[in-house]
């Protein structure tokens, strides 16, 4: 009989969405008369950008001829692809190869399969509250987790508290909280890095929602960062890829991690041998959609659809102002991070939320101890619902 990975049974139950879909389905069904309005999932809602369509109809048409017919491509990106995100970062001041880039099926995949590159022994450390994906897949591996408070206290961005580690995971702007780094915040955890020969992952999801100028959308933006950073990032949010799936990780040359025998190596060249093993790429017709989206007309529209967004994440803001509630997020993020009112628990507060308002939204216990107390919202539904939504919120408290 075949042994088992034992440390997949370390894992706690997925319980988060199941539990919320659960408790909302039956509400529905002992409510049918109320309309219920789901502010919890972090799914996008408007349709794709125009020039995404005609790019993805085009890329079809080609599909259907001799000539434009593509087999398996490179599994690491087409060229075309590579060089629109290589100069998309030349916006931001980075100057990145088109070898250090690397064409995916999303940020979730690379977050959890870039630790295929990293010994078992390594020690991480990741933050709380935390997306899952950075716990789950690390302890998959059975290596050993250092958590970072992240608490009202240091507006929910931890910073390096002396302990080692050899794997940071970092998000900004922040899954659940929305807090976002500054680059004087980032550059002492780049020095961090580089004192401790660690590795920063850094998680750039939503980094097309920041408005501040100020506020760093890459860590390559900071000095030293390709010598200790890799960094994720996804369509998903940025042009409303969550059906379609298409992300990319940069991976520097200037990065070194080492072996057991202290021999120098490449994780750029690792992750390229990785990827060719075991990923076969995104489908061209995907990729020529992604394309069009750096493009001028693709990227305005891009910006318009997340203009969309931050009004919705204005909307929720506001109202949680005038009824003084702390949150985080909503300015620079889609999701606003909010303590529960009355010291309600945040599970409790929940129930509260959909039994009074019909108003779903998620848990903060569902991302770490540190998010008990707390809830998200997300700013990904339509205007009309989020201004129902907050009528309510704003009635009921």
């Amino acid at each position: 009989m075949a042994l088992i990975n034992g440390h997949f049974l370390e894992l706690e139950d997925s319980y988060l969405f199941s539990t919320v879909n659960k408790k909302v389905a039956a509400f529905g069904e002992a409510h049918p008369e109320k309309k219920i309005i789901r502010m919890g999932i972090g799914d996008v809602t408007l349709p794709l950008a125009p020039a995404v369509i005609d790019a993805l109809h085009q890329a079809v048409d080609e599909m259907a001829t001799k000539e434009g017919f593509h087999g398996y491509g490179p599994e690491q990106g087409y060229d075309f692809l590579r060089g629109a995100v290589r100069d998309y970062y030349k916006t931001h001041g980075v100057e990145l190869e088109a070898d250090e880039i690397f064409i995916s099926d999303g940020a979730k995949s690379d977050i959890g399969n870039i630790t295929d590159l990293f010994d078992g022994a390594n020690t991480v450390m990741i933050p709380d509250p935390v997306y899952p994906v950075y716990v789950d897949t690390n302890i998959m591996d059975g290596r050993t987790i250092l958590y970072l408070s992240a608490t009202p206290e240091n507006d929910f961005l931890p910073m390096p508290d002396g302990r080692h580690a050899d794997l940071v995971y970092l998000c900004s702007p922040n899954n659940p909280t929305g807090a976002v780094y500054t680059r004087e915040q980032l550059k002492a955890w780049v020095d961090y890095a580089l004192e401790n020969e660690a590795v920063l992952l850094f998680d750039a999801a939503y980094e097309s929602f920041i408005t501040d100028e100020k506020l760093p959308h890459s860590i390559y933006e900071v000095e030293g960062a390709k010598e200790c950073a890799i960094e994720f990032c996804s369509l998903s949010k940025t042009a409303g890829f969550t059906g379609t799936r298409c992300g990319y990780t940069v991976v520097p040359k200037a990065l070194y991690g080492k072996t057991a025998a202290g021999e120098k190596v490449q994780p750029n060249r690792l992750w390229l041998r990785r990827q060719t093993t075991k990923f076969n790429g995104v489908p061209y017709i995907i990729q020529r959609g992604a394309a069009a989206v750096f493009t001028p007309e693709g990227r305005a529209q891009c910006l318009n659809m997340i203009a969309y967004y931050r009004e919705n994440a204005k909307l929720m803001a506001d109202v949680l102002t005038r009824k003084g509630i702390y949150f985080t997020g909503g300015i620079n993020s889609p999701y606003i991070w909010m303590e529960c009112p009355g010291k309600m628990g945040s599970w409790e507060f929940f129930d509260f939320l959909l039994e009074k308002a019909a108003v779903v939204g998620t848990p903060g216990a569902g991302f770490g101890v540190n998010g008990e107390g707390f809830f998200r919202l997300t700013a990904f539904g339509n205007h009309e619902n989020a201004e129902e939504a907050m009528a309510r919120l704003e009635e009921l408290l």
